[in-house]
């Protein structure tokens, strides 16, 4: 698995980097792009297109934001914009509402995922729970680019990443969960045993 994004994307000399690292695993391993395009850091908004553009083409899951979508896309809705997201590669797309909860996008329709009721402490690092608890339980489960077409495993990813990251806001300090505290007691000794933190 490889999930790019971020600055990671925008800063030189990191971003042709991680590029050329998104083209040599494309194909082979699971790629996850989240933009979390941070406009203020843009210094030039038609490369940093090109260069997204070209990443996503090369993606098989792209975790994306309202307000991601808004900077992209101005003059579309985020429904509309994440569907835009389907023709360029990836094969789902994760749209993140806040409090609204997760609409998976995929080539077989939308299923809306409702957030979990929290009282938020602290929303910084929410976007990075959600990708790395959907990653976490799909590694967990030993899925891979392959069971991407299965739309009830893509929603049940993203249900378990809602719980990270609703846990995640619940506290102060951008600290995700452990396992322990986002799965059943019960379920503990069969699952995995690192931390949900140590994947994200």
């Amino acid at each position: 698995m490889l999930h790019v994004g971020t600055l990671g994307l925008t800063l030189e000399p990191m971003a042709s980097a991680l590029e050329a690292v998104v083209e040599e695993l494309s194909g082979q391993a699971l790629v996850m792009v989240d933009p979390n395009v941070r406009p203020w850091v843009i210094g030039d908004a038609d490369a940093y297109r090109r260069r997204l553009r070209r990443v996503l083409e090369r993606s098989d899951v792209v975790k994306v934001s309202e307000d991601d979508l808004a900077w992209l896309e101005p003059e579309r809705s985020a429904t509309d914009a994440a569907r835009m997201l389907l023709q360029a590669g990836p094969r789902v797309v994760l749209l993140t509402r806040g409090a609204d909860g997760v609409q998976v996008v995929t080539g077989a329709g939308d299923v809306s995922v409702p957030a979990p009721e929290v009282e938020v402490v602290d929303t910084i690092g929410a976007g990075d729970a959600f990708g790395g608890g959907f990653l976490a339980w799909w590694r967990g489960q030993g899925l891979g680019r392959e069971q991407l077409d299965d739309q009830a495993a893509v929603v049940e990813g993203a249900t378990f990443g809602a719980l990270v990251a609703a846990r995640t806001v619940g506290r102060a300090g951008a600290s995700p969960p452990f396992l322990h505290e986002v799965t059943p007691a019960t379920d503990v000794a069969d699952a995995w045993r690192t931390p949900v933190g140590d994947d994200l």
